[in-house]
C-alpha cells in the first residue's frame, strides 16, 4: 500500500539528507510504527507519504513513494486526500471550521459525498472518539487532548484507506490514548486500513503495532522488523523494555502482561533486597502491618537527595510553616458557560515538584494560566510569592514565575535560534548567552542560523522552555512538556528538572505522562471536572490507580516500585 524505494530528502541550506536511503514497504491493513530519537526524520518521512513533502516543505525528493500506486512526487496532498489521511504533531494547525461538528464534516464536503452518507459517518465518529458531548463546542475552548482527538475525526470520517500519524497521543490522558489506539487498531483489522505512525511514547503504542521501523540516527537507513527484534537493538525502547533487560529476560517484554508472567523471582529479589535494607535501618519486623506498607511504599534509600529533603520537610511541616511559592485560595475559574476550576485550594512550597494529572478538560492547563496570570479568577485568589499574577505587569512577572506552554509558537516569534536566545536574555536581564548556554545543554547539536519552525515539536518545546528558564523563575510551570520528546531528550529535562529544584525551585507539570510523574514528582494532584480528588505523595496517587500508574509499578505490584532506576538501585 505504501512504498518507499531509496527515497532520500535534504532540505534547501542543508548539508545533509534528513532521511537517506528509505526502501521498504507497508503491506496493506498494517499498522508499522515509526520509532527513533528526536530530529532523525520521523516527521519528515510521514509528509512523504502525505505529499506535504516536499510539495508543501520545500527541498528536494530524490527516489519514489508510491501510495495506492500514486506517486506521492507528481502528486499533490488535495489528489492524495481521498486514500491518505494525515494527523501531525500540532492539531491547530488542521482546523479550518469553529466548531466540532462542522470539523468531522469538513473533509467529506471536500469530496463531494451525500448528506447522508456524511451524517452517519459524523455520528460514528464522534461515539468512536467519545466526542458526541463536544459535537457543538467552539474547538477554540477544547483542550489540546480533545482538539488531538477532534483532528483524528476529522481524517476517519473520509474513510481514508492509509493513516498517518504523527504522534498521535502526545496531548492524551492515558484513558484518552487507550480509546483512540484501540479505534486505530480496529481499523486495521476489520476494515484493513494502513497505518504508519510515529509515537515517542512506546508504552502506550508498542503492542499495537504489526511491524516497527526503526531509525536509528539522522541519514541512516531505517531497520524493519517485529516489535521485538527492533526492541533488541534499539536506542529508545519502553520502561517495560528497560526492566527486561536489566532482569535479563529473554525474549524482551513489551507489554505489561508478558512482564508480569516473568516477574516472580524478580519481585523475590527486591523484597529480598528490601528487607535486608530495613533491617539495616533497624526497623521492627513486627511493627504494624500499615506502617510496613507505607515504608515500603517508599523506601528511604531509594529517593534522591531532592526527594529525601522534600520528605523531610513533609515531616517536619507542623513545627514550622514552610515558605510559600505559590497560595491558592477558594479558587473558581468560569470560561464562557463551563466552569473550568471549582473551589481550588494549593499550596506550593519552593523546592517541591508536583504533577498536575487528570483526564482532558479536566482543567490543568487552566490552572497553569491562572497562576501565571493569563486567565482571570473567577472568584477566590491566587498569589505567586508576594505578587497577585492578573494585576502584575509581565515584565515584573517574567521573574516571579514561568510558563511553558503546550504550543511552544506562543513563545518563539524570531528567525532564528540565536535570536530567540538574545530576545530572552534582555527579556529576562541575563548576562548574554545564558539562554544559549541551556539550549547547547538541552538541545545538543542545534546550531544558531536554525529557524525554530524547522526544528522537530519536541526541539521547538525545549526551545521554549529555555527561554523561560533564562529568568530563573521561582515557579516553573510545564504544560505536557513531555510531548514530543524521545527517552534520551527527557532523561535530560528530569536532570536539569531536578537540579532546578534542589534550588529551591517550585515546578508544577500538567502532564499526561505517567512515567514522568513517577520520575520526577513529588506529589501528584488529579484534578476531574475542575475538581481536586486527589493530592499526595507520588506513590500514594498513582499506584492505586489503573489509568495513571506507571508500568513498573503495574509489573511488580503489589510491591510499589515506581521506575526501574530505583529497581536498579535496589539491586545494586
Amino acid at each position: 500500500m505504501i512504498r518507499f524505494e531509496d527515497v532520500s530528502v535534504i532540505y534547501d541550506g542543508a548539508a545533509e539528507p534528513t532521511i537517506q536511503g528509505v526502501d521498504f514497504e507497508v503491506p496493506e491493513g498494517e499498522l508499522v510504527l515509526l520509532v527513533g530519537p528526536s530530529g532523525v526524520g520521523k516527521s519528515t518521512l510521514l509528509g512523504a507519504v502525505s505529499g506535504l513533502v516536499p510539495h508543501f516543505t520545500g527541498g528536494t525528493l530524490r527516489g519514489r513513494v508510491t501510495v495506492a500506486g500514486r506517486d506521492t512526487r507528481t502528486h499533490k496532498p488535495r489528489e492524495l486526500a481521498d486514500v491518505v489521511g494525515t494527523v501531525g504533531q500540532d492539531p491547530l494547525s488542521h482546523f479550518v471550521t469553529d466548531t466540532v461538528e462542522d470539523e468531522l464534516a469538513y473533509g467529506m464536503e471536500s469530496l463531494g459525498l451525500a448528506p447522508d452518507v456524511m451524517r452517519r459517518r459524523v455520528e460514528e465518529t464522534l461515539d468512536l472518539l467519545g466526542l458526541a458531548d463536544l459535537r457543538h463546542r467552539p474547538i477554540a475552548t477544547l483542550s489540546g487532548g480533545q482538539q488531538q482527538r477532534v483532528a483524528i475525526g476529522s481524517v476517519l470520517t473520509p474513510h481514508p484507506s492509509v493513516l498517518v500519524l504523527d504522534e498521535p497521543t502526545s496531548a492524551l490522558d492515558p484513558a484518552a490514548a487507550e480509546e483512540v489506539l484501540a479505534v486505530l487498531q480496529r481499523l486495521v483489522h476489520d476494515l484493513g486500513t494502513t497505518i504508519l505512525m510515529a509515537e515517542h511514547r512506546l508504552e502506550r503504542v508498542i503492542q499495537y503495532a504489526d511491524r516497527i521501523a526503526l531509525l536509528p540516527t539522522p541519514g541512516a537507513p531505517p531497520i524493519l522488523g517485529t516489535p521485538a527484534e527492533v526492541m533488541a537493538v534499539s536506542p529508545v525502547y519502553p520502561p517495560v523494555v528497560a526492566l527486561g533487560r536489566l532482569a535479563a529476560w529473554t525474549p524482551l517484554p513489551l507489554t505489561v502482561r508478558d512482564a508480569r508472567r516473568r516477574a516472580a523471582e524478580l519481585r523475590e529479589r527486591l523484597k529480598e533486597r528490601h528487607d535486608i535494607a530495613a533491617q539495616g535501618r533497624g526497623e521492627l519486623r513486627d511493627q504494624p502491618q500499615q506502617t510496613r506498607t507505607r515504608q515500603q511504599s517508599t523506601p528511604p534509600e531509594l529517593l534522591g537527595a531532592t526527594h529525601r529533603r522534600w520528605f523531610s520537610r513533609k515531616r517536619t511541616h507542623t513545627t514550622s510553616k514552610p515558605p510559600c511559592a505559590a497560595e491558592i485560595q477558594a479558587l473558581t475559574v468560569t470560561r464562557g458557560r463551563i466552569q473550568a476550576l471549582r473551589h481550588i485550594n494549593l499550596s506550593i512550597t519552593p523546592g517541591e515538584t508536583i504533577a498536575l494529572m487528570g483526564r482532558n478538560g479536566a482543567g490543568k492547563s487552566t490552572l497553569l494560566s491562572t497562576l501565571v496570570g493569563l486567565v482571570q479568577p473567577t472568584s477566590g485568589s491566587v498569589r505567586v510569592g508576594d505578587a497577585t499574577p492578573h494585576r502584575t505587569p509581565p515584565p515584573d512577572l517574567v521573574r516571579r514565575v514561568g510558563l511553558v506552554p503546550q504550543e511552544p509558537r506562543d513563545l518563539l516569534y524570531a528567525d532564528t535560534v540565536a535570536a530567540e536566545c538574545t530576545a530572552a536574555d534582555a527579556d529576562a536581564g541575563a548576562a548574554p548567552g545564558t539562554c544559549r548556554a541551556l539550549v547547547s545543554e538541552l538541545l545538543p547539536g542545534i546550531t544558531d542560523d536554525t529557524h525554530p519552525r524547522d526544528l522537530s515539536e519536541g526541539q521547538r518545546l525545549t526551545l521554549a522552555l529555555a527561554v523561560v528558564l533564562t529568568a530563573r523563575p521561582p515557579l516553573l510551570l510545564l504544560d505536557e512538556p513531555t510531548r514530543g520528546l524521545d527517552y534520551a531528550a527527557k532523561s535530560r529535562l528530569v536532570t536539569l528538572l531536578r537540579e532546578l529544584a534542589a534550588e529551591g525551585h517550585a515546578i508544577v507539570l500538567a502532564t499526561h505522562d505517567v512515567e514522568l510523574a513517577a520520575e520526577l514528582a513529588h506529589r501528584v494532584i488529579l484534578l476531574a471536572e475542575g475538581e481536586v480528588i486527589a493530592d499526595g505523595p507520588t506513590a500514594d496517587v498513582v499506584v492505586s490507580s489503573p489509568s495513571f500508574a506507571p508500568q513498573v509499578t503495574k509489573i511488580l505490584a503489589p510491591q510499589q516500585w515506581l521506575t526501574v532506576a530505583q529497581v536498579r538501585k535496589a539491586l545494586s
